[in-house]
Order: structure tokens, then sequence, then C-alpha cells
């Protein structure tokens, strides 16, 4: 029988240079910081591949920036009486007024406010309702969610029942119908200052049926998962089950109604105060500044309506944009 060690190739007989080209070459490093992985994530990506989703997100932090250092940029304070003179109003823009030979970039209206600042501070009324609707039909929503998803029996079947019939109703009509109630609840006195308080509470209670229904059906999978078990082996309660374990896995849903609901909010929040129940004339948001507007439509002074329409326009389009993006970026079917 042959010495397998006679047939062995010597140690001498391969080249160093071979080693040396096959041998593999560094690994690249993958980024440690937390920002630098959030850069390098397939989210990110896919933000920086979408050129409108860009131009969506510039537009809104743009705006978001413009509204929080509005007292900073805006030349006048509209909810200032003093600032304000008579004999400015109804200057076109780019105009200089003939009595006071005052110049405004987006002209003014009635009283003499400059247009471009009411923007400012209306854009800033309109972002604060919006995002405190959605933040308070979140916490209703996510909350009333999970109990029905996972504890179930009777709390699960009143809640959806209560869905169901505020399902039927148009949400605008039902947060109107919250607004008369709570104001009749409020003092004469305290109605303007508890105005704004009381659009956000009816706009929040209007909206939270869709963050249930998805939260629920979430719960409800994640419920017959084998971690939750172990969770409920080693002894822990259902409020920390649900709080620790089952609300993480269903915030990505919650983040993607999050940001629709927010151009739905500012948009219901415009359309109360057009009609006259949302915001006060002396802290008029875009909803306000519409409807003082649309009375001068056809007087001539079209830039008091232009101006305030377009940019709830933008607003509106822009965070809808960048929901469908989410959406479209989170669900798994599509990557």
């Amino acid at each position: 029988m042959t010495d397998v060690s006679e047939n062995a190739i010597p140690e001498n007989a391969i080249p160093e240079n071979a080693v040396a080209e096959h041998a593999p070459g560094p690994i690249a490093e993958r980024p440690t910081g937390r920002f630098a992985r959030a850069l390098d994530s397939d989210l990110a990506w896919r933000f920086r591949r979408s050129p409108l989703t860009v131009v969506a997100a510039l537009v809104t932090v743009s705006m978001i920036l413009a509204a929080l250092l509005a007292p900073w940029i805006a030349p006048h304070n509209p909810h200032d009486p003093a600032s304000l003179n008579l004999m400015n109003g109804f200057t076109p823009p780019m105009t200089a007024n003939a009595f006071t030979g005052a110049e405004f970039l987006l002209g003014t209206d009635d009283q003499g406010r400059d247009v471009f600042s009411a923007i400012l501070y209306g854009l800033r009324i309109s972002l604060f309702v919006g995002f405190a609707a959605v933040g308070l039909a979140m916490l209703i929503g996510v909350t009333l969610g999970l109990i029905a998803g996972y504890v179930g029996g009777w709390p699960d079947t009143v809640i959806m029942r209560v869905a169901d019939v505020q399902l039927t109703f148009p949400a605008i009509l039902i947060a109107m119908l919250i607004f008369g109630v709570a104001k009749g609840f409020t003092p004469p006195e305290l109605r303007n200052e508890m105005a704004i308080w009381v659009l956000i509470l009816s706009i929040g209670l209007s909206d939270w049926v869709q963050f249930a229904r998805t939260v629920r059906a979430a719960a409800m999978v994640e419920a017959k998962k084998d971690y939750v078990a172990a969770a409920r082996l080693v002894g822990r309660s259902k409020a920390a089950i649900m709080l620790r374990h089952v609300a993480p896995n269903a915030m990505g849903p919650v983040l993607v109604i999050a940001t629709i609901s927010l151009a739905l909010a500012i948009i219901a929040e415009a359309t109360l105060s057009f009609l006259g129940v949302g915001a006060p004339p002396t802290q008029p948001s875009l909803g306000t500044l519409i409807r003082i507007g649309q009375r001068f439509l056809f007087s001539g002074e079209w830039w008091i309506l232009l101006f305030p329409s377009l940019t709830l326009l933008v607003l509106a389009l822009a965070v809808n944009l960048l929901g469908d993006w989410l959406r479209d970026a989170l669900n798994p079917k599509l990557r």
C-alpha cells in the first residue's frame, strides 16, 4: 500500500505569492455609531433614491422650522393689535401703500395685517393643533387597540363596536359635535383661550379609530407568538407584556398612520376654522386666514385668500407624500 505522505505536496511547493493572492481581502467595516448605522440602513437608502420624497421632506421641515422661528422671521406680530395700522389695509403684494408708503412681501388684509407674518403664525397654530391632535389620537387608539387585541373578550367587543359606530359618521361631523359640546362646558370668558385645546380634543377624539383597529390586528398576531408565551411563563403581567413586548412590534404601521393622519388633522383644523368653529380670529390659523380671505376674493383682494390656501395645500401634499413613501418603505412585500 502506498503511503499517503509520499504523494503529499511538499510545503515549499506552494509559492508564497499564490497564498497572498488567494487570501481574502479586508472586510469592509460596518458603521458603529447609531447615527451612522441609520444613514447606512435600507430605509435611508430608499429615501435617497426617491427625489420626490426628498423634496417633500425638505418642504415639510422648512415649514416646521418657519413655524418654530416665526417670532424671529416674521416682520410683524399679527397677534399684537398695537402693531397694526388700518391705513395699510388691502396693500397688494410687493407694492407700496398709497398712504404710508410701506411695502409688504405678500400684501396685507383688511386690518392692515401683514399676510406673510400672519401665515407664519397661522402655520404655527395649524402644526401645533395637528401634532397634538395626532398625539392624542395615537395615545387613545394604541391603548384601546392593545387592550382589545391582547385581552380580548368583552373589552374587545365594546371597543370595536364603539369604533364601528364612529366609522359610520364622517370624522369632521364628529369633530364638530365634540367641539360644540366641549365649548358648551367651557366658561364664556375662557372660550377664546381654550378654543385651541378644545379643537385638539375634538380632532383627536374623532381620529383614534384607525389607530385602534391597526394595533388590535397587530396585537392579536403578536399574542400568539412564542416570546409572549415565554413572558407569561416567567410571570410577567399583562400590562407589562403589552407595553414592553407587543406594543413595540406594532409601532411600524402606527407611524405610517400617524404621518398620514397629520395631514388630515391639519386639513380638519382648517375646515373647522373655515366654518367658524375652530381657532378664534385673535389667534388665526391657516383655516381662519382662508375664511377671512374668501370674503374679499371677488372684490379684487385675491392675495388674502391665495397665499394661505397655497401654504395649506403645499403642507398637506408634502406630508401626504411622506406618509405614502413611509407606507411603501415599511411594507415587506415591496422590498
